[in-house]
């Protein structure tokens, strides 16, 4: 698989990374150790080098899982972002946190959960509207000097956020969702990253697999699987959202490919500068997807899809109200002048 620059001076990357997030958590059931650590291993062996995880998938597991996964594989040959910023209370509920202290303990844990020295791409998983992020931007920077972390990321962050945490220390990427069906960072938030250099990772390339198998996946979902709260995963919005996706399939039919093959292609097509992260648990999926790599898309075929793949395609938003207000487009920091430790 080709290579791609993400940042300045940069982290080399696969063009396509791996999402692991599912393999433990959110996605129903956790799915068992000997199916997934193979997994992980076909996809290195297949040139998917960067492996993206998270301290809350689980939470801890799936920083387990990868960490058990990489103890036969040489460790410069892959690149590991994983994220903090959602703590898990002791009563078992969650907060976003970027204060100082939590960021370095979160740093030190997943390192340990990982059995690794340093992490490759570290990510302020979600934007803590309580502190400025100049302080846990300052944090981070610490860790990057002594050389626990390589490179520093943020998630689900603003435009403001990003210029304000470029300004403390470069940020190498912002992961945000996009695929053709969620395409609302485009406005804002991509031109900013461009501006300023950063690279982009795109979570959800494939509609969260709605773009891989259609409205069938929402029958096929089980009862503890987060989507099932998802607005636009919603009878009264599939029938709609369904339309999108006959499109892509028509159009991937024609192409000699598969329609998640075509959505992805689509969106490495979108610039050197971006990383889908496609997550699967499934061992067909993943070889299909390592595939969307040799898909090529003329101008003529962009301009199809951009013919109904637009922002408004779809019905429906991408989170349930209360991670949507999560997101970057209600998630900002206080001035770094209000604040006071």
């Amino acid at each position: 698989m080709r290579s791609r620059r993400l940042g300045l001076p940069g982290l080399e990357v696969s063009a396509q990374g791996l999402g692991c997030m599912g393999m433990s958590f959110s996605y129903g059931p956790p799915k068992p150790e000997s199916e997934m650590i193979p997994l992980i291993h076909y996809a290195i062996n297949n040139g998917v080098t960067l492996l993206d995880t998270s301290d809350v998938y689980g939470p801890h597991t799936n920083e387990v899982l990868i960490g058990k996964a990489l103890k036969e594989i040489p460790r410069e040959k892959v690149q590991i972002a994983t994220k903090f910023g959602v703590r898990i209370l002791e009563d078992g509920s969650k907060e976003i946190c970027g204060d100082p202290y939590y960021v370095r303990q979160a740093c030190e844990a997943s390192l340990k959960r990982l059995q690794i020295n340093y992490i490759d791409l570290y990510y302020v998983h979600r934007i803590d509207s309580r502190i400025p992020i100049e302080i846990t931007i300052g944090e981070m920077k610490k860790l990057v000097e002594e050389g626990k972390i390589k490179h520093i990321g943020l998630s689900e962050a603003s435009p403001e956020t990003i210029r304000r945490a470029h300004a403390v220390h470069p940020v190498t990427a912002v992961q945000l969702e996009w695929s053709m069906w969620t395409r609302d960072a485009e406005e804002q938030v991509i031109p900013t990253c461009r501006e300023l250099g950063i690279g982009i990772v795109a979570f959800s390339p494939l509609g969260k697999g709605f773009l891989t198998t259609g409205p069938n996946l929402v029958e096929q979902l089980s009862d503890n699987d987060f989507r099932k709260t998802i607005p636009r995963f919603q009878p009264e919005n599939v029938e709609h959202n369904k339309k999108l996706y006959d499109r892509i399939k028509e159009m991937a039919t024609r192409k000699g490919c598969t329609p998640s093959q075509l959505a992805l292609s689509w969106v490495l097509h979108q610039g050197n500068d971006v990383c889908p992260i496609p997550g699967t648990t499934k061992m067909e999926n993943l070889k299909s997807n390592i595939k969307a790599d040799a898909v090529k898309l003329t101008s003529e075929d962009m301009k199809e899809l951009e013919s109904f793949a637009s922002a408004d395609a779809v019905k429906g938003e991408r989170y349930p109200p209360a991670l949507l207000a999560q997101t970057w487009k209600f998630a900002h920091t206080p001035p770094l002048s209000s604040w006071k430790p």
